[in-house]
């Protein structure tokens, strides 16, 4: 998927996912290879790797794809450390790297040939969430009605309602206007809803 394919890189987690041990040794190597401070391999673990949890979930929700979403989340974090001389500590890494992630995988879908689908919805009612009794009964069937919402939806839906990112933060990651940010994630819902209301109804 990724034009970078190095999966082989890095030790993976039991659980799936690059292990913050191996994650290091990379970026190690990387640190000697551009003459970079050691101490910037230090503020990259200590700000960044804490992070890798989220980024390596939500790579997978985008992706559908295990294999996919290692190579996702390898990528990010070597793309934000080769960048990391310029951050500033303290601000917000964590919409950095996911800046980078999304970024990475539309490049990637792009290269592919691909590109994620928008569809129009007709009375598809308010833009509200899921009710929380439906994410906490129905765990397995949201899961898997977010898995077939069209990508450019499931990602609003996952950065908005699962990792919690605000509007504003969503608008700089994703690169578009609040607008779109809000009409995506109320497209999103809606379809969510509707796929839930057919599986709760059959």
């Amino acid at each position: 998927m990724l034009d970078a394919n190095r999966r082989g890189d890095l030790p993976l987690r039991p659980g799936g996912g690059a292990s913050p041990a191996g994650l290091s040794t990379v970026l190690l190597a990387a640190t000697s290879a551009e003459g970079s401070r050691a101490s910037l391999e230090e503020c990259f673990e200590r700000e960044a790797l804490p992070l890798m949890r989220q980024l390596h979930a939500t790579a997978y929700r985008l992706t559908r794809n295990a294999a996919d979403a290692e190579d996702l989340v390898q990528e990010t974090y070597l793309r934000a450390f080769r960048a990391f001389a310029g951050y500033t500590p303290d601000t917000n890494i964590r919409a950095w790297l996911f800046t980078i992630l999304y970024r990475l995988r539309t490049d990637g879908l792009r290269k592919a040939g691909r590109s994620p689908q928008t569809i129009e919805l007709v009375d598809d009612g308010p833009a509200v969430a899921p009710p929380q009794e439906a994410l906490a009964g129905g765990q397995e069937d949201i899961v898997r009605a977010l898995d077939h919402l069209p990508e450019v939806f499931r990602t609003a839906v996952v950065l908005r309602d699962i990792q919690d990112f605000s509007y504003g933060q969503m608008a700089k990651i994703l690169g578009v206007p609040t607008g779109t940010v809000m009409s995506r994630i109320h497209r999103g819902r809606a379809l969510l809803r509707r796929a839930l209301t057919g599986t709760h109804s059959a």
